[in-house]
């Protein structure tokens, strides 16, 4: 493996280009690509860990399920995780409690923990060599916190019935020994791609379809359209991060983020294989309150990786605190080192984006207005054990099985605890609008270097222009196809990325996040 450091200074890469470790360290899983129309009674949109868990649970029980991929299996956000598997969710238990109630608070722990063993029963039951390991996770206090927020979560988890201990120190970090901190005992990471391989060749032995480079457009109760041919099915379930299937409803109840993650060696056994978390800054403007997170993931006989994440903001708005990407790094590093001064040089670095629903748990089940069509989505940085939840229960849904947990993720539901922060979100998706009316970030494309891009304005037009490697210059529409906000330019990820709901789009204006189903308008400019 090449560090990231070299490949930029060497100049095989740009500064901006981000290699998940995940990605970089497992070959693409690709299969063939459609060549037909196919009927199926099960379609699946999304070759992450929320698609393969459903095909694979709705081939055990023997329903005929096809797979379509737009990319390679696990390409997506699932590619980009940082694989905690954990019942400590991002919204506190206690917050939970007082939203939904304490019994509902249970289901979701219940949810989660069970989310943990299906996983490890398919390590063990299909022989997947993933790294999988039960390990220890520990939830310590940010500086912005209060220490009897930590007790209140302490008391709520216990009510919840996890579980937990309340310890006055936090293991194996630097200033540990005057930390607060809960431990959540039987916590699990894995090798997310390793599983994922491991899911898809057990849906193809089972006679499942597995599709890639297979872009699913046109999505109704009869099905979708793939790549131009007619993919029929009598149950369709979107499992693609951001619904692509609704252009409204769900984009309601949930706002895009965008998390950094870095990772770096350390000598093996100078930490445990552990899971840690802060609480969170409490002062953040946004309403999700971004944390970090930390684990070890094997690296060789020497080394292991520490993998790093946080500094957290909404998609398409890092300007709001007028803090760059590569500025965030430094701070996800500094922090990181703070607490983890072993860490050697960063090897990896990568950004993914998660969903945050307005009442903290996942929306899984049933799209509202549907009665075939089902979404997994909401993540809310638990994705591998959400996505897992949304599986068992759109596949009892899909069987006639009544699942004890179906109406807590039921997408349709309305929780009116949370209208505050369904107001604050909104209000900011909304003022994104005045982006029509705003000066652009880029007067003329004169300015633009290679391998850089942007928005200027023509008029009344907004363009968004990308300037390749070759000095060839590239010109889109900078309207977001999906709801009409102006996207931005984000030179970390080099994409152009819509800052009211999450839509991500390529520098040749290729759709690569939902919920645009369609890509930029190509523009020619002089």
């Amino acid at each position: 493996m090449n560090k990231i450091s070299d490949q930029i200074n060497n100049g095989s890469i740009s500064s901006g280009e981000n290699v998940s470790f995940w990605i970089d360290s497992t070959s693409p899983i690709a299969y063939n690509t459609p060549d037909q129309n196919y009927g199926a009674e099960v379609l699946v949109i999304g070759g992450g860990i929320a698609g393969l868990s459903t095909a694979y649970k709705l081939l055990k029980a023997g329903k005929k399920v096809v797979v379509v991929e737009d990319g390679f299996i696990g390409s997506g956000e699932t590619g980009r995780t940082t694989a905690h598997l954990t019942c400590a969710l991002d919204d506190r238990y206690y917050y939970l409690e007082s939203t939904f109630g304490k019994e509902a608070a249970k289901l979701a722990a219940e949810s989660h923990s069970k989310a943990i063993d299906e996983i490890e029963t398919n390590v063990n039951d299909l022989n997947i060599d993933c790294s999988f390991r039960r390990v220890n996770g520990y939830l310590f206090l940010h500086p912005s916190d209060k220490p009897e927020n930590l007790e209140k979560e302490y008391e709520a988890t216990r009510t919840a019935g996890i579980n937990t201990t309340f310890l006055n120190a936090t293991p194996a970090i630097t200033g540990g020994e005057k930390t607060n901190s809960i431990v959540f005992h039987n916590q699990a990471q894995f090798h997310v791609l390793h599983y994922l391989k491991g899911l898809a060749d057990a849906i193809t032995k089972l006679g499942g379809i597995i599709y890639t480079e297979a872009r699913a457009e046109n999505i109704t109760k009869h099905g979708a359209e793939v790549n131009g041919f007619t993919f029929s099915a009598e149950h369709i379930v979107v499992a693609t991060n951001s619904p692509i299937n609704d252009t409204l409803t769900m984009h309601t109840k949930q706002a895009a983020y965008r998390t950094y993650v870095i990772a770096g060696k350390i000598p093996k056994g100078l930490l445990p294989y552990s899971l840690w978390w802060d609480t969170g800054d409490a002062n953040s403007e946004w309403v999700a309150e971004p944390y970090h997170y930390v684990r070890l993931e094997n690296f060789d006989d020497q080394y292991d990786l520490l993998i790093s994440g946080g500094e957290d903001h909404k998609t398409g708005q890092e300007d709001q605190e007028n803090i760059s990407a590569a500025e965030r790094y430094e701070r996800l590093e500094s922090w990181t080192r703070s607490y983890f001064p072993m860490l050697e040089d960063i090897s990896y670095r990568w950004s993914g984006q998660i969903m945050e629903p307005v009442d903290g748990l996942g929306f899984m089940g049933k799209n509202p207005g549907d009665n075939n069509i089902y979404i997994i989505t909401g993540d809310s940085g638990n994705g591998m054990t959400h996505a897992t939840i949304g599986a068992m229960i759109i596949s009892d849904l899909i069987l006639g099985n009544k699942n004890q947990w179906e109406d807590l993720y039921s997408p349709s539901r309305i929780t009116l605890k949370s209208t505050g922060d369904f107001l604050k979100e909104a209000g900011n998706m909304a003022s994104q609008y005045l982006d029509w009316i705003k000066g652009s970030d880029l007067k003329n494309t004169a300015d633009l270097p290679a391998g850089e891009g942007g928005v200027l304005s023509s008029g009344l037009k907004k363009i968004a222009v990308y300037r390749d490697y070759d000095d060839t210059l590239k010109a889109f529409s900078a309207v977001c196809p999906h709801l009409g906000c102006i996207v931005h330019w984000n030179t970390d990820e080099k994409s152009f990325d819509c800052p009211c709901h999450g839509s991500r789009f390529s520098t040749d204006g290729t759709v690569i996040n939902g919920p645009a189903q369609t890509d930029l308008n190509p523009i020619q400019i002089k």
